[in-house]
């Protein structure tokens, strides 16, 4: 019987969210994508994503992604790709008016759009791979709306149904290739933590809504798991408090999301702990028994690179609550969720170098308190 992968990753193994900055001449050719035949887009994109790749390689990450530099954004590359939205809703962020996507027509249920990405991430690293993909809850609350979108879909609660079937043939193709964990990115679950969204107020006017953690929270787990069960690798589950510009859209600690992941079946959740605002190292005695953590101990949001040491300390907060079986370490989020945001390259491959540092020097820690080696998770007997 085949070991999977991620049972030989280290004690408190390193792994990114998901996506990396884009340098300007990534963002440059996404641009162009249509100026020039797609074999030409393909292999400049092709060389790019080796870098990408290689970069995680050689900051010492245990699990590499593919930065996410085929995508203009980590949603809106789907729905570029999927078809049945148009940029048509005005609404205001962070006290500037944009516009966005809506979806406008019936989404097309051909071929996954992903799969091909994914395979050529397993077929560029020897490292153990992840795949991110959005959550259909978080789509169906930001793309829906109600005077654009119902001669498509009659109700978001339609949308969300077909979006389930999409988003878990989506999972599917992409373990299939090969990928050793697929991650479901719902920053949208945060807004049950944030008292001022339930409140009515927030900077994001597409947020604006009556929220009930009582009803939605199990509408969103429920749309999770069923894109999560049964696929043949490992599960992550994301959770977020965005990042724009260096800023989150959403604040709040992860008590009451914890409360209700007591059903939940997935291998690991992802959350944040170094931004301010965001977890309380202290949210971690309410995570159910049953899950494991990808602890957030860099922020991706701050110029400022941290020091190992401020690393390795608040990971220890979090190993005095969790053993280190259960605890595996990330930066708090992707460093660029969207082509555009502004950190560099550079700030992200130290950080990153830094986050493999601290996580070395905790496993010594760990394995002079034990009087052994603590180089790998406990493999079960086949």
């Amino acid at each position: 019987m085949k070991v999977p992968a991620t049972q030989r990753l280290p004690l408190l193994y390193t792994h990114p969210i998901g996506s990396l900055p884009r340098p300007q001449v990534v963002r440059d050719l996404l641009s162009r994508r249509d100026e020039m035949s797609a074999d030409r887009f393909r292999g400049l994109l092709d060389d790019m994503v080796r870098f990408a790749i290689h970069l995680q390689e050689l900051a010492g990450l245990d699990v590499v992604s593919d930065g996410e530099w085929r995508r203009v954004q980590y949603i809106r590359e789907f729905l570029l790709r999927i078809g049945g939205f148009e940029k048509c809703r005005r609404y205001h962020h962070q006290g500037e008016v944009k516009m966005t996507e809506v979806v406008v027509r019936h989404m097309n249920e051909a071929d996954p759009v992903f799969a091909g990405d994914a395979r050529f991430l397993v077929e560029n690293t020897d490292h153990v791979t992840k795949f991110a993909l959005p959550s259909p809850f978080l789509i169906a609350v930001r793309y829906w709306d109600a005077d654009y979108s119902r001669e498509a879909y009659p109700t978001r609660q339609h949308f969300l149904e077909h979006l389930v079937e999409l988003v878990a043939r989506e999972a599917q193709a992409v373990a299939a290739t090969g990928i050793d964990i697929v991650q479901i990115d719902d920053p949208a679950l945060t807004y049950f933590c944030d008292l001022d969204l339930l409140a009515g107020k927030t900077h994001d006017e597409r947020l604006l809504r009556d929220w009930s953690i009582e009803k939605d929270l199990p509408e969103a787990l429920r749309a999770i798991q069923r894109v999560t069960d049964g696929l043949p690798c490992e599960t992550h589950l994301h959770c977020c408090h965005s990042v724009y510009r260096r800023r989150s859209d959403v604040r709040g600690n992860y008590r009451p999301l914890l409360r209700g992941f007591r059903d939940l079946r997935v291998d690991r959740v992802n959350l944040e702990f170094a931004y301010p605002d965001t977890g309380d190292v202290g949210d971690l005695e309410l995570l159910p028994s049953h899950l494991c953590l990808g602890m957030g101990v860099v922020d991706v949001r701050g110029a400022v690179i941290p020091d190992v040491e401020q690393i390795v300390q608040l990971a220890s907060a979090g190993l005095k609550i969790l053993p280190a079986s259960r605890v595996a370490l990330n930066p708090d989020c992707g460093f660029a969720p969207d082509a555009g945001e502004p950190p560099t390259l550079d700030e992200a491959y130290e950080k990153l170098c830094r986050l493999v540092s601290a996580a070395r020097r905790l496993r010594e820690q760990a394995a002079r308190s034990q009087g052994t080696a603590l180089d790998a998770h406990p493999i079960p007997a086949s």
